[in-house]
């Protein structure tokens, strides 16, 4: 059960050797109650996640796995190199198709898919954020289908969300398993994550627009308490040292963006942004929006103000765009893309479209510009009667959905009530990128399917987190797991 068993088999995979002996060595009591204290740890500090429709709970904690999720360091120098490679690829492509659009020109991409886009902001077009930086913060969702495979599920290049959830989880592993902390610290120990929000403000300050202050104002804007992210907001507002502001606390004079505070006005230089394109400004976006800046985007085209992500990246969230981002690296990059992308077939085109309603009960179905779990189809998963309704969604508007094989994911040991069991997990790495280029913190959220056999792994859907730890190889090699096994360390 240690295993990835959606690829090979439950037999316990090297990495997992010191949480096998630690599991085997924990009684079912003291599992369940570090659980116990794990749950009662989120509660005291308020992380909770508020559900959209759910008459019965407004907010509720996720919920998290004391069983972390392990990868070696040699598995992730790969991950990293592909990540980055991806990111690489997604400014250039945004840069392209606000300015040039040269993969239009040459036929990467149909041009429909991306001018007809309800998230192409046309405002964009001819801009250049500054050093030409359109992505600042990226989560690529990733899972495991094989041994040495990690394949893309979906890119976040708008407002990526779950660090404040990665973070805790480092923290509540410290005080929850320092016995087996320890034991893999003693030859190496786990790869830090505790270093985030320093590397996110230094990326974000090396973009600071031209002529500012010496030392760059920043804030983090929420649309509010009633955001089901609103507790990450505040936190990384906290760990950065930064305000934490609504629109209500921002005006814009003389096209750059001021905060009211209680000894005057303050210029922000940077606002990271946690609001969607379209509540951002009254003036060129939802009049009816009380949840942005009337003039932002004149200040940030002005040049006055670096907005992260940049207006119109929620272009590159959309699936109809990920299904041609290998096409889209090989273009920007000339390189094959060294993560690839789920199977998947676009149901615009007729050919996919037949294939998809004649598998339709064993395939997964996704609206392109969906998230969080909504708005989806799980075939094997699914009653005749919402497949039949998917299958005259699709026949009513084809171009609107993807779909996916249902793929054997790879599992992680995750304590249940009744003691550990495989669930099936996903992975979203984090990707800043500022001038110097772009970094990744080494683990990223790990969210796991809470239920037996689902695949579905989102917070709004009932799915949980759990810590993942990048660890040295030297830690799992043949000698030194001999010597663990014969008590000699």
């Amino acid at each position: 059960m240690f295993g990835h068993s959606g690829y090979g088999g439950t037999d316990v995979r090297p990495a997992y050797a010191a949480v096998s002996r630690w599991l085997a060595s924990a009684s079912d009591d003291l599992l369940q109650t570090r659980r116990k204290q794990a749950e009662l740890f989120f509660r005291r500090i308020g992380i909770t996640f508020a559900v959209y429709g759910d008459p019965d709970a407004s907010e509720r904690l996720i919920p998290f796995d004391i069983i972390p999720r392990i990868l070696l360091a040699s598995e992730w120098a790969r991950l990293e190199e592909g990540l980055i490679q991806r990111v690489v690829a997604l400014n250039a492509f945004l840069a392209d198709v606000y300015g040039a659009q040269e993969c239009l020109k040459a036929g990467i991409i149909p041009e429909d898919i991306v001018l007809l886009n309800d998230q192409f902001s046309p405002v964009q077009v001819g801009r250049r954020p500054a050093a030409d930086v359109w992505v600042h913060i990226s989560g690529v969702d990733l899972v495991r289908t094989g041994p040495d495979q990690f394949m893309v599920l979906e890119d976040n290049a708008r407002t990526p969300s779950g660090v404040s959830y990665m973070l805790e989880n480092r923290e509540v592993m410290l005080r929850l398993v320092p016995e087996l902390i320890a034991d893999i610290s003693h030859h190496g120990g786990i790869r830090p994550v505790e270093t985030y929000p320093e590397a996110l403000l230094s990326s974000l300050t090396s973009v600071a627009p031209r002529g500012c202050q010496s030392e760059p104002c920043l804030a983090v804007l929420t649309p509010g308490v009633h955001n089901s992210a609103y507790y990450e907001h505040s936190f990384l507002a906290d760990k950065l040292g930064v305000e934490l502001v609504e629109g209500s606390d921002l005006f814009v004079h003389a096209d750059c963006l001021y905060m009211r505070t209680t000894e005057g006005p303050k210029r922000i230089d940077i606002l990271y942004r946690r609001v969607d394109d379209a509540f951002l400004d009254p003036l060129t976006f939802r009049p009816d929006s009380m949840l942005g800046v009337p003039g932002l985007v004149r200040a940030t085209h002005a040049g006055n103000l670096t907005l992260a992500n940049a207006i119109g990246t929620g272009i590159a969230d959309d699936k109809a765009i990920y299904t041609y981002m290998p096409d889209l690296i090989r273009f920007y990059t000339g390189r094959d893309a060294i993560l690839p992308n789920v199977p998947t077939w676009r149901c615009r085109e007729p050919d996919a479209l037949k294939e998809v309603l004649d598998r339709l009960p064993e395939l997964v179905v996704k609206e392109v510009d969906g998230s969080g779990g909504y708005g989806m189809l799980v075939g094997p998963h699914a009653t005749a009667a919402q497949i039949e309704e998917f299958r005259h969604k699709l026949l009513a508007k084809p171009s609107g959905f993807i779909a996916q094989p249902t793929l054997a994911l790879s599992t992680c040991p995750t304590l249940t009530d009744s003691g550990p069991a495989p669930r099936h997990v996903d992975l979203r790495p984090f990707v800043l990128t500022g001038r110097e280029g772009s970094t990744v913190v080494p683990g990223g959220l790990t969210r796991v399917a809470m239920k037996e056999g689902s695949l579905v792994v989102n917070s709004s859907q009932g799915g949980g987190t759990k810590d993942t730890w990048v660890i040295e190889d030297a830690l799992v090699t043949p000698e030194l797991a001999a010597m663990r096994a014969a008590g000699n360390l």
